[in-house]
């Protein structure tokens, strides 16, 4: 165990921000699902709506390193493609 005060310190801060990185990790992983279940049931209103809020968070996301910007970009590209061959 880290005895220094600023490697204690600096381990409270990665715990801190390993948590956060998850819960929003979580929330991505939930609106991926939702904006794929919403082209799925061909309610294309939905899923419009859905794919809107995903990508602010995909990007909100990608802006603060948690994804990485092309995991972000193929993320993006592939829902768009899915809900364009639905319409």
């Amino acid at each position: 165990m880290a005895t220094h005060a600023s490697a204690l310190k600096a381990h409270r801060q990665s715990v801190k921000n390993r948590e956060h990185n998850r819960q929003f990790r979580s929330r991505l992983r939930s609106a991926l699902k939702s904006v794929r279940a919403a082209i799925a049931g061909n309610d294309l209103a939905e899923a419009k709506t859905a794919l809107k809020q995903t990508i602010s968070l995909i990007d909100k996301m990608a802006s603060k390193g948690i994804i990485h910007r092309n995991a972000a970009g193929r993320y993006k590209s592939r829902l768009s493609t899915r809900l364009a061959a639905r319409s």
